[in-house]
C-alpha cells in the first residue's frame, strides 16, 4: 500500500482506532484465552497524549476520502522508544501498511535520538514471532505476567 500516509491521530479518530485494534486483536481472544491488552486500552487518552499515529489509505472508490488502515501507539522512554501497539485492519494486512508503520516508528525513534525500539508480543501470537525477527528485532526475554506469556523484543537502530 504505497499510497498510505501516516499522521498523528486526532480525537475524531478514536472510534477508528478502537475499530482497527478490535479487528486486529479480536481473533486472538480465543487462541490466548484472554482479551489482549490493546483492546482494553484507553484509546482516547492515548490519542490525547499524542501517542497514536494512524496510517490512512485512500478509499477504493476514488472519492478522495481516506480510511484508517492501521496504527501505532508509541511511548518515548529515557533510553528507547516503546512500541506499545501496531495494528492493521485485517483487510489491509499483507499490503505493506504494517511495514510502513514499523518504519515510521524507527524514524520517530531516530528523530528523538533514541537508540532502540522495544516491544513485546504474546507468545501465542506466533505470526508476530515470525515477523519481528525478519525485520531486525531480536528476542531478549520471555516473561509471564498474570495470564499473559510475552516475548520481549528490541531493535537497535544505527
Amino acid at each position: 500500500m504505497t499510497h498510505a500516509r501516516i499522521r498523528p491521530a486526532a480525537p475524531a479518530d478514536v472510534p477508528a482506532v478502537k475499530a482497527v485494534i478490535d479487528a486486529a486483536f479480536g481473533p486472538y481472544v480465543a487462541r490466548i484465552g484472554v482479551v489482549p491488552v490493546p483492546m482494553e486500552a484507553d484509546h482516547a487518552a492515548n490519542v490525547a497524549a499524542g501517542r497514536v499515529f494512524v496510517a490512512e489509505a485512500p478509499d477504493d472508490e476514488g472519492t478522495g476520502s481516506a480510511e484508517v488502515a492501521g496504527l501505532v501507539v508509541l511511548e518515548p522512554r529515557a533510553d528507547h522508544l516503546y512500541l506499545d501497539v501496531v495494528a492493521v485492519r485485517p483487510d489491509a494486512q499483507g499490503t505493506g501498511v504494517g511495514r510502513l508503520l514499523l518504519e515510521f516508528a524507527e524514524d520517530r525513534a531516530r528523530a528523538l535520538g533514541l537508540p532502540e525500539i522495544r516491544l513485546y508480543t504474546n507468545a501465542m501470537m506466533w505470526e508476530n514471532r515470525k515477523i519481528y525477527p525478519k525485520l531486525g528485532y531480536e528476542a531478549v526475554e520471555r516473561r509471564v505476567s498474570g495470564p499473559y506469556d510475552r516475548i520481549h523484543y528490541r531493535k537497535r537502530l544505527h
